[in-house]
């Protein structure tokens, strides 16, 4: 817990420092995945991350702690952290971006936004671009992106033996509620 904290007061820093930005930080967060095969479905869930958002750069980031996954089964997150994720080696997941979209955050309104960054996941940073939608409502944003991760472009190796249980991609879907972060 203190690593997190530790991470998101390094994170707000970097943010705050590029100016009077107005930053908004996640109230509730939640990042899910979901694999389907033959033999059978594994998803899971991490509530324990908290995106960060600068409104006036679009910069948006995200850190997880990929211990954090509930499982359904402990055999699932046990073969998650030690056979796929490595996390003892590589324990965040962390996606650092740009929204490429103009959005005015003062007025309430649906908005379909593509976030351009770099994902680093098990030791590899690949560039990619994620579709999503912000909701702006009463000072609120609300944040949707559901996209595609392929095992493979991350170096993430499937045991032979388990390869029937895990599917070669996953849909990874990210929601968050967030308010604007108060500062003294």
């Amino acid at each position: 817990m203190k690593k997190i904290i530790l991470t998101l007061a390094c994170l707000a820093g970097l943010f705050l420092n590029k100016g009077n930005a107005q930053v908004y930080i996640a109230d509730s967060a939640k990042v899910a995945f979901f694999s389907e095969t033959k033999a059978e479905n594994i998803d899971a869930v991490n509530t324990i991350c908290k995106p960060l958002l600068s409104i006036g750069s679009g910069q948006f980031q995200v850190s997880v702690v990929n211990t954090s996954f509930v499982f359904k089964k402990d055999l699932m997150k046990e073969h998650f952290n030690e056979d796929y994720m490595e996390s003892s080696k590589y324990p965040n997941t962390v996606f650092k971006g740009k929204i490429n979209e103009t959005i005015d955050y003062m007025e309430d309104g649906v908005h379909k936004v593509t976030v351009t960054g770099t994902m680093d996941m098990h030791g590899v940073q690949k560039i990619i671009t994620v579709p999503g939608t912000i909701t702006v409502k009463n000072g609120k944003l609300y944040i949707y992106a559901k996209f595609n991760v392929k095992m493979a472009d991350y170096n993430i190796k499937l045991p032979s033996f388990l390869s029937v249980n895990v599917a070669e991609s996953v849909d990874v879907t990210v929601t968050a509620t967030m308010s604007q972060m108060k500062t003294k």
